[in-house]
């Protein structure tokens, strides 16, 4: 059986479109697909992922609940226009003639796009329509990589381990942001107030290694971990695996 096209790419491509897609029912509408999307990234970004449903999404707009789907389909749908809609506004800056700065470049954007939409590593894992947005964004990450030696693959391969660790850091910290507003304790607070505990529950058990590596970490981190340092550390293994391997084959 013949599947048919997907209704949601009419949507993300609508801006180059002569005819705009029509209203899908209901009366005349009196907000813009980009209203809704636009509302919809402002609750993922102050209430998280699981927050956003399409009924509170319709109160915030103002609008009927079954009015929000004249404008959009469903929520799959509309988590790939969010997605699309922040790549699409994103200025990528040119890139730098070195190619270990580029490199740099195409995660740290990610990360920086992770950071401010905590969101956006759910919704990339998705099986999501393809809009300009993540078109013009792949295209730059590319091209920062075009011509050193790698092939199509690679490159591909190249840009998905770069943005993947990007991301992850990313939502490592945000998970611990989220376990410090649960809790009401940072990191060191928390240490501070359970370290005497788990010296009792620990005692007679040997972990020297362990107490070694973690004092360090604890000491440089004040935290069980440090994701910024994480980004640094990893990047830059990352970068020079790259440019080894680019090495070798040149």
């Amino acid at each position: 059986m013949a599947h048919q096209p997907d209704p949601v790419l009419r949507l993300l491509w609508r801006h180059g479109l002569d005819e705009p897609p029509a209203p899908r029912r209901g009366r005349k509408q009196s907000l813009t697909v980009d209203d809704v999307v636009d509302a919809a990234i402002k609750i993922a970004d102050r209430d998280g992922l699981d927050a956003l449903t399409m009924r509170l999404l319709a109160t915030e707009l103002g609008i009927g609940a079954m009015s929000l789907y004249t404008y959009v389909p469903g929520r799959k749908e509309l988590l790939a226009l969010m997605a699309d809609q922040v790549f699409r506004r994103r200025t990528l800056p040119p890139m730098p003639a070195d190619l270990r700065e580029r490199l740099a470049l195409i995660a740290r954007t990610h990360y920086e796009i992770c950071r401010e939409h905590p969101w956006m590593p759910d919704v990339m894992a998705l099986q999501n329509g393809i809009g300009p947005g993540v078109s013009d964004l792949y295209e730059w990450q590319l091209s920062g990589i075009e011509d050193i030696g790698l092939d199509d693959l690679e490159m591909d391969q190249t840009v998905a381990v770069l943005i993947g660790f990007a991301g992850n850091i990313a939502r490592s910290q945000e998970r611990m942001r989220q376990a410090e507003r649960e809790s009401g304790m940072s990191e060191a607070e928390w240490w501070e107030a359970n370290a005497a505990e788990l010296g009792t529950l620990m005692a007679g058990r040997e972990y020297p290694i362990a107490a070694r590596v973690g004092a360090a970490a604890g000491t440089a981190y004040q935290a069980s971990a440090d994701p910024s340092a994480e980004l640094e550390f990893g990047l830059a293994r990352i970068i020079d695996g790259v440019v080894a391997y680019v090495d070798r084959r040149s």
